[in-house]
């Protein structure tokens, strides 16, 4: 329960903050990449200690969770504001993301997340348990690679040369995989802990992966 909370707290916080343009090393990112790869290392620990199928539950509450937040933010942003308020137009830029990038970043969200945890789960097998470290980075190799390539595709084709979006999509897939890197520590503490705490390592030999059956 603890995971998955902190799961949805990691995205709902990123797609919100995501709205401020920063800049790391020469490469524009979101604020949201300073928590955002955090939801990736929590989904590393779900599939790891309790298999795909306990990730992919956690998931859809997380894609739920997004949804229910964009339609209450829409909802907030279509109310007429009080007479002496004047932050409309700040909540409207802030807040107020388009349907395109809306959309974009739900399926980059779905895409990224259930590679991510489909490639620990094999690779987990493969490796017989062994080198987590591994697995960890090597999911999310994949996983963030489609996230960052999904999402800038779909959100900005059209109206950002090829060879831009080619930049962008490498400097955050690069970073966030850098991250998750760095983050290995942290991830074997966590994993160390919930097994022995919880008595369960799961492995998952018989697992049926289609990301819709709940």
């Amino acid at each position: 329960m603890s995971c998955a909370a902190l799961f949805v707290t990691c995205l709902l916080t990123a797609n919100t903050i995501a709205a401020k343009l920063i800049v790391v090393g020469g490469v524009v990112l979101t604020a949201g990449i300073v928590i955002f790869p955090i939801s990736y290392v929590v989904g590393d620990v779900l599939t790891e200690v309790w298999g795909y199928g306990a990730a992919r539950r956690v998931i859809w509450l997380g894609f739920a969770c997004n949804a229910v937040m964009v339609a209450a933010i829409w909802l907030g942003g279509e109310l007429p504001p009080a007479p002496f308020w004047k932050g409309d137009a700040a909540y409207a830029e802030i807040l107020g993301h388009t349907p395109r990038i809306v959309a974009a970043s739900f399926v980059a969200y779905l895409v990224g997340e259930f590679a991510n945890s489909f490639v620990l789960a094999k690779l987990k097998i493969a490796t017989r348990g062994r080198w987590l470290w591994l697995r960890t980075i090597g999911s999310t190799v994949v996983g963030q690679a489609l996230d960052s390539g999904v999402f800038v595709t779909l959100a900005f084709a059209g109206t950002v040369p090829p060879g831009v979006l080619a930049q962008i999509v490498g400097g955050q897939w690069v970073f966030k995989v850098l991250y998750e890197a760095a983050a290995t520590p942290l991830t074997y503490a966590a994993v160390a802990w919930l097994k022995a705490s919880e008595g369960v390592d799961a492995y998952d030999h018989d697992t049926d992966f289609n990301p819709v059956r709940l």
